[in-house]
């Protein structure tokens, strides 16, 4: 495991794999860096890859107060770490943080994102900012399993799926990020597309998603990451729109890869 020192001194741990140009990989909420690893194989026949925990998570470490502007920092750090200028890929909630990052003028190439968890109407604003206000207060008074139940029902998982999690031996390694989810929900903001930022970003863009719901996921809306990734494209001056046929919101790694391996060298 690597480490390079963040503009607040604050260590970000990171793998490296291949060579060639860079791209970096940014995971979603919940996420330690685990959820990219299996794509580093992939990508390293092609590229430089640095997979790396977010602050707060895994080997990486954590300064408070939180904000974004911190982990777009991190992000810079990277990219002098791997010559100057990167590819950016960005999951779930880790693809907001893409954009921002992007927005905020990072030496980025090209940048990739999958699924990114912007709401599109009212109702889902509404729950949202319903979310943000429960998960502070639980955030605050201790009850890191409360902020991880809150997290799953807003991603659309049921009540099984919420029990079973519990009696998993992952629990409490998850619950030790859960504190991390306030990180994950300033990066998303007020909940909705930052279309007058994203206005900005004129490098080329993936808008990636899965061609089939989570089974974790039924409780949302139909089409509700779709939704989401055509007005993020409709909002960048210099966007691909692509749906990966029999992928889920964790698209397979192969098969990812090869979609980001086309468009990084296109």
């Amino acid at each position: 495991m690597n480490r390079v020192t963040s503009k607040d001194g604050t260590p970000i741990a990171y793998e490296r794999g291949g060579s060639g140009p860079a791209i970096i990989l940014v995971g979603g909420g919940l996420d330690d860096g685990s959820e990219n690893a299996t794509l580093v194989p992939e990508l390293a026949k092609r590229f430089t890859v640095l997979n790396y925990a977010r602050r707060g998570r895994g080997d990486s470490g954590d300064t408070l107060p939180y904000a974004v502007d911190r982990e777009i920092e991190d992000l810079n750090a990277l990219i002098g770490e791997a010559g100057g200028s990167a590819h950016l890929f960005g999951a779930s909630s880790g693809g907001a943080l893409v954009l921002e990052a992007a927005a905020a003028g990072v030496a980025v190439e090209r940048l990739a994102v999958y699924e990114v968890p912007y709401a599109t109407d009212d109702d889902a604003a509404r729950y949202w900012s319903h979310y943000v206000t429960q998960l502070t207060t639980a955030l605050s008074d201790g009850r890191r399993g409360e902020a991880i139940e809150l997290f799953m029902q807003l991603a659309g998982s049921s009540a099984d799926d919420i029990a079973k999690a519990h009696e998993s031996p992952m629990w409490s390694h998850v619950e030790g990020l859960a504190h991390t989810l306030a990180y994950d929900a300033a990066c998303l903001g007020d909940g909705r597309p930052p279309t007058t930022r994203l206005a900005t970003i004129t490098q080329p863009t993936l808008v990636a998603t899965g061609g089939i719901v989570d089974p974790h996921m039924q409780g949302l809306q139909p089409g509700y990451f779709d939704a989401a990734a055509d007005e993020i494209t409709a909002a960048l001056p210099n966007a691909r729109r692509q749906i990966l046929e029999k992928q889920t919101h964790v698209a397979e790694p192969r098969i990812l890869a090869s979609i980001l391996e086309q468009f990084f060298t296109s």
